[in-house]
């Protein structure tokens, strides 16, 4: 009962805060449940700011409703496809910086999770904080050996007051969900659930500092000796859940344009570095930093006229699927080329659309968004606009896409965003399309081919000896298919088809079937005359043709 009570007080604070700003203007309340529309009248009404602009509104309510607030703003500023443009804008803007918590509450959390005394793992540990936000805080720290650090420490008790925001946020979601499309305008498409679902996942991956060192880590070893990026060394055997110790870089803030200007930076050959640091995380190494936004970038001055990003704060990285990965790719290299066509086609292979969508239809709709951005001044061409456009318009088609693609498309628009802000005049398409093409040259070179090739082959061999029982699926598979089929369909015309092509897939199937389990036998006894790495040239072949015939039986 006093959480129940307590739960009530809360979602009173809230209705108080949403009537000061007036975001009841937001719905139309006629259609709220009668309860809620008589509570309305009890929340106390404070200044009039109805004269702001909406998005303004609702970004000053969710500081005024604390810091788990401020973070879903944040995240929901990723959602454009779920937001009006307005209020994504404002919602980026939000600012997630907190009073810290004591320094000397900082050294416990540490000495608790390391297990040991700060001063044993530090020559020195400053207990007032370099930055405070909502999960975290960060301490300048030296170890023993000189090397400077940054101790990144969880906020205490942070996951239990995030689990009651959370919990509070769901039931606010589930109402919402139930009466969405009743008071507000498309409703239904927003869906609150699935949005706090999400914040919900990625908040509760940030309060784990192994995590965020595990992607540190392997994106300093992606960009080893690069010029592009630097980012900070982890020192992992100081990492633990809770506490997170990394090198502690300086430089220049991104966004003080003014202040790399006075040291001499080439602010072209940093705008175009930009560009190229996304499509290498992306493309090339499919794993990419999607938090990039000023705050968690620096600039290395130290050589003006070849400057390299500094990256920080790793708690939000994404990474597409493999299927995902290949038709982004191919959709980015259409765009290129203005083949719309080429780009409906894709999205319907993708299934990102329904398999029944027609590809004339959603071939113009593509037409309509690109072709406008061809026209205008390359300086001018906005990449990540274009791809929001896109996902907008295949809206209509029932675009079905999962929120690491929309986090791809919210951080191209914030290093486009930066690049311009480096260089106004950044010709995009002219640094994109080479970086992706020359990426995807060297991914599908025949060297990568065959280091592939090489690395599947050993599991290709263990799973030959299921390629008979295999083939009597497909069989069984196919007889009961035609008997359902002559069961229920008295046409003799599609039933002979039918029969035909179940026929072709036998075929196919026992085909790849026989020569994979020669190809077994031939690289198993190291049949020659040609080697690869040791193994049979000719075994390779027909395994590779053998297992090509199998899964094209299977589709």
């Amino acid at each position: 009962m006093r959480y129940s009570l307590r739960q009530f007080l809360r979602i009173w604070h809230i209705g108080v805060i949403l009537k000061r700003y007036r975001l009841d203007n937001l719905f139309n309340t006629a259609q709220l449940p009668v309860p809620v529309r008589w509570l309305r009248f009890f929340i106390p009404a404070g200044k009039d700011l109805s004269e702001l602009p909406r998005g303004e509104r609702l970004r000053l309510a969710l500081q005024d409703l604390g810091p788990v607030y401020v973070k879903f703003g944040q995240i929901l500023s990723t959602r454009r496809d779920l937001l009006p443009p307005d209020i994504a804008d404002e919602l980026a803007l939000l600012q997630d910086q907190v009073p810290p918590f004591p320094g000397e509450e900082a050294r416990d959390i540490i000495e608790k999770a390391l297990g040991k005394p700060v001063d044993e793992v530090f020559a020195s540990f400053d207990t007032t904080p370099l930055a405070s936000a909502s999960i975290a805080q960060v301490h300048p720290a030296r170890l023993h050996d000189g090397r400077e650090a940054v101790v990144k420490v969880v906020r205490p008790d942070i996951d239990k007051q995030l689990r009651k925001d959370i919990d509070l946020l769901k039931t606010i979601a589930r109402l919402a969900d139930k009466f969405a499309d009743k008071f507000i305008q498309g409703g239904a498409r927003v869906r609150p659930l699935e949005v706090v679902c999400e914040f919900e996942t990625i908040v509760f991956d940030e309060l784990d500092m192994q995590r965020e060192s595990a992607n540190a880590s392997i994106l300093r070893r992606n960009f080893k000796d690069s010029k592009d990026l630097y980012i900070p060394e982890v020192y992992w055997q100081w990492c633990k859940q809770r506490v997170m110790v990394m090198e502690r870089v300086s430089g220049l803030p991104i966004g003080d344009i003014d202040g790399l200007r006075e040291h001499g930076v080439n602010l072209k050959k940093l705008a175009r570095r930009g560009v190229r640091v996304f499509y290498t995380q992306v493309f090339r190494d499919n794993l990419f930093h999607a938090d990039m936004h000023p705050g968690n970038i620096l600039v290395d001055a130290t050589n003006p006229d070849d400057p390299t990003f500094i990256a920080m704060d790793f708690g939000i990285v994404a990474s597409l699927t493999p299927k995902d990965l290949y038709y982004i790719s191919e959709n980015f290299m259409a765009l290129f080329n203005q083949d719309y066509r080429r780009v409906a086609t894709l999205h319907i292979e993708a299934g990102w659309v329904p398999a029944n969508t027609r590809v004339d239809a959603l071939e113009a709709a593509v037409r309509t968004v690109g072709e406008p951005n061809f026209t205008r001044p390359l300086n001018e061409v906005s990449f990540g606009k274009l791809l929001f456009d896109l996902f907008s318009v295949a809206r209509r088609f029932q675009l079905t896409i999962q929120p690491q693609l929309l986090m791809l498309q919210k951080t191209l628009l914030n290093i486009e965003g930066l690049g311009r802000q480096l260089d106004p005049d950044l010709d995009i398409w002219s640094v994109s399309k080479p970086e992706l093409e020359a990426i995807l040259k060297e991914k599908n070179s025949p060297d990568k081919m065959l280091h592939d090739l090489r690395e599947h082959l050993p599991r290709w061999l263990a799973q030959a000896p299921e390629i008979r029982g295999l083939a009597h699926n497909i069989l069984v598979r196919a007889n009961n298919e035609q008997a359902a089929a002559a069961h229920t369909n008295d046409d003799a015309a599609n039933l002979k088809r039918e029969q035909a092509r179940w026929q072709h897939k036998i075929v196919q199937a026992l085909a790849g079937g026989s020569l994979s389990i020669a190809g077994a036998i031939l690289t198993a006894l190291e049949a020659g005359p040609w080697f690869l790495w040791g193994y049979s040239v000719p075994g390779m072949v027909l395994l590779v043709i053998g297992g090509w015939l199998i899964l094209k039986s299977l589709r």
